[in-house]
């Protein structure tokens, strides 16, 4: 017997391979006439123009002034906002609880102008005037401030 029957690969030595006619064998490569091996040594590839040296320390020294100065302004843009948003919310705390602070630990008391004659405080009201009787008040109160004196009346009686 010879070789290729004892061989592991002796029945597929006889099947016939078709070749797919959508593979193309590639173009072969040419190189260009001019090309040529690099040399033993590169160092005279890498030769640095110090005459641009001036310039470029010029534009970045000018880049870097920039970024600076906008650091600056994002950085002062952010603190006014951040600012902004503790003062509304100082604000909206201060409506529900006049007088409140939150970094604060008491709650200072503010005093409210009553507007009414006789009680102290009244005189400074903005919305007072004088009149012929003395002091007369020029606006009727909220609806809140009417329903909280109702509401003083009936824990008073």
């Amino acid at each position: 017997m010879n070789d290729q029957s004892r061989s592991q690969y002796a029945a597929a030595a006889h099947v016939p391979l078709i070749k797919s006619p959508s593979l193309r064998v590639p173009r072969p490569i040419e190189l260009p006439p001019d090309i040529h091996p690099l040399p033993d040594s590169v160092t005279a590839y890498f030769v640095y123009p110090f005459t641009l040296e001036p310039h470029v320390l010029t534009v970045e020294a000018a880049r870097r002034s920039t970024l600076a100065a906008h650091a600056v302004r994002r950085e002062a843009y952010l603190k006014a906002h951040e600012d902004e948003k503790e003062r509304r919310k100082r604000e909206a705390l201060r409506r529900i609880a006049p007088g409140f602070e939150p970094k604060a630990t008491p709650l200072i008391p503010t005093k409210r102008m009553s507007g009414v004659p006789g009680q102290p405080g009244s005189a400074s009201e903005p919305d007072a005037h004088f009149g012929e009787g003395g002091l007369e008040h020029k606006r009727t109160k909220s609806v809140m401030e009417d329903l909280v004196d109702q509401l003083a009346a009936l824990d008073s009686k």
